[in-house]
C-alpha cells in the first residue's frame, strides 16, 4: 500500500496504539495509597528517620563520586559488607533496587514460560504480579484457617511441583512467624525447586534462616534496607543464596543497575548498623501495646505478630478503614482480599500516632479505649 493509499487516523477515531500482552491487560499497577494524612500506618515503613550523622557522612562521601562514570557494576564492596555480616561469601550475595527487583530476577532467572511460582494464601500481594509480568505460571496453597503452618501446606506446595517457592518469614500480611523445622522440611519436599525465604521483616522477630544458605542445597533468603533499616526512600534489597544462583541472576540484571549513590548509601548504614537497627526494641514494644489496645476491643480479633505491623479483623472493615481516613488515619485495607475478609493492617508508629489511631478505632467503633497491661492470646 502506498503512502496515499495508507488510511489517516482521524481525531475521532484516535491515535494507534501498540495493544499490551494479552495476559497484563487487566493487570493493575500495584501500589498502596499515598495520601498526605497525619497519621499514615499502611506500608510498613519505620517511623523513625535514620540518623542525622548518617546523612551528613552519606552526603559528604556521594561529594566525591564520580558521577560521569558509570557505578561499580558488581556492588563489590557492598556485597562484601552485606556477606561479612552474616558470615558468608561475596559470591553468596547479590543486591537490587528492593527486595522486589531481587524476587523479580529470580523468576527471569527461573521462571517464565511453562514454568511455576508456588507460595501461600495470605500471603505478600506481590507475589503473584511479578509472576504475572515474567510469564511464570502461578499457585497458591492456603494456611490453616488461623494462618498458621502444617504439614498439610508443606505437602500441598510440595504436589504443585513448581520450580520456585516464596515463603514471607514473617508472613506479609499476618505477621506470623514460619518455624525453621517447617521451612528444612519444605525445602526437602519441593527438591529440585528453590526456596525463596522473604525475610523482609526478620530484623522485628521471627526466626532467621539466613545460616543455612549453602547449606540447604537451594536455598534463598531475600532480605530488604525499607523496614528495619529505615531506609523505604532508598530502594534496596539483597539476597543470600548458593554461588551459582548469584551467577545466574547475573544473566538477567540490567547493566550498572545499582547506581553509585545508592551503594554509597548502603555501605555508610551497614557500617552503622547498630545505630541503625537500635529502634527495634522500641517497635517490638509499641507493637505489643497495640496488639493489647485491639485485643481488649470487644469483636475485634488480632493474629499475632514478629513483623512492624498488626494484622485485624473488624466487622465492616472497608467501612472501618474509610471512618478512620475521615479522621486522618491511613491503614491498609485488606477486606476485600481472598481469606482476609474484613481484614485490616496496621504499621506500629510512633507511640504518638499509635494512640491516635487507638484512640480513632475505639472513637469509630464506639468503645473507650484503654489497652490492657499484658497482651491476651488472639481471639478467633
Amino acid at each position: 500500500m502506498t503512502p496515499a493509499q495508507t488510511p489517516a487516523h482521524t481525531a475521532a477515531q484516535g491515535p494507534a496504539r501498540t495493544p499490551v500482552r494479552p495476559d497484563l491487560a487487566d493487570l493493575e499497577p500495584y501500589g498502596a495509597p499515598q495520601l498526605d494524612v497525619p497519621v499514615r500506618l499502611n506500608t510498613n515503613e519505620t517511623a523513625e528517620r535514620p540518623p542525622e550523622d548518617y546523612l551528613r557522612e552519606v552526603g559528604r562521601r556521594i561529594q566525591s563520586l564520580d558521577l560521569n562514570r558509570y557505578p561499580d557494576r558488581p556492588h563489590t564492596r557492598l556485597r562484601e559488607l552485606l556477606a561479612a555480616r552474616v558470615d558468608l561469601a561475596v559470591g553468596q550475595t547479590w543486591a537490587a533496587n528492593g527486595s522486589n527487583e531481587v524476587l523479580a530476577q529470580v523468576l527471569q532467572a527461573y521462571g517464565g514460560p511453562g514454568r511455576m511460582l508456588a507460595t501461600v494464601r495470605p500471603g505478600y500481594s506481590m507475589y503473584p504480579v511479578l509472576a504475572r509480568v515474567t510469564a511464570t505460571g502461578f499457585h497458591e496453597v492456603d494456611l490453616a484457617d488461623d494462618f498458621s503452618w502444617s504439614d498439610r501446606v508443606v505437602d500441598d506446595l510440595a504436589a504443585t511441583r513448581a520450580d520456585v517457592v516464596f515463603v514471607p518469614n514473617p508472613n506479609n500480611p499476618t505477621g506470623m512467624r514460619v518455624p525453621s523445622a517447617v521451612l528444612a522440611a519444605l525445602h526437602d519436599a519441593i527438591a529440585p525447586a528453590l526456596l525463596v525465604v522473604d525475610e523482609a521483616y526478620v530484623e522485628f522477630g521471627g526466626e532467621s534462616v539466613v545460616g543455612h544458605v549453602g547449606e540447604w542445597d537451594r536455598l534463598v533468603v531475600s532480605r530488604t534496607f525499607s523496614k528495619a533499616f529505615r531506609l523505604a526512600g532508598l530502594r534496596l534489597g539483597y539476597m543470600h543464596a548458593p554461588d551459582w544462583v548469584v551467577d545466574d541472576v547475573r544473566r538477567v540484571r540490567l547493566p550498572y543497575h545499582l547506581d553509585a549513590i545508592k551503594q554509597v548509601a548502603a555501605e555508610v548504614a551497614l557500617e552503622r548498623e547498630g545505630t541503625f537497627l537500635d529502634h527495634r526494641a522500641r517497635v517490638a514494644s509499641e507493637r505489643e501495646r497495640v496488639r493489647g489496645a485491639l485485643a481488649a476491643i470487644d469483636d475485634v480479633v488480632v493474629w499475632p505478630s514478629d513483623a512492624n505491623f498488626v494484622l485485624f479483623r473488624v466487622a465492616d472493615a472497608g467501612q472501618v478503614f474509610r471512618a478512620l481516613l475521615d479522621r486522618g488515619v491511613l491503614v491498609r485495607d485488606f477486606s476485600t482480599a481472598p481469606r482476609l475478609h474484613d481484614c485490616l493492617r496496621v504499621t506500629i508508629g510512633t507511640a504518638e500516632e499509635n494512640d491516635e489511631f487507638v484512640a480513632a478505632l475505639a472513637d469509630v467503633l464506639g468503645v473507650v479505649p484503654g489497652p490492657p497491661t499484658s497482651t491476651p492470646a488472639p481471639r478467633r
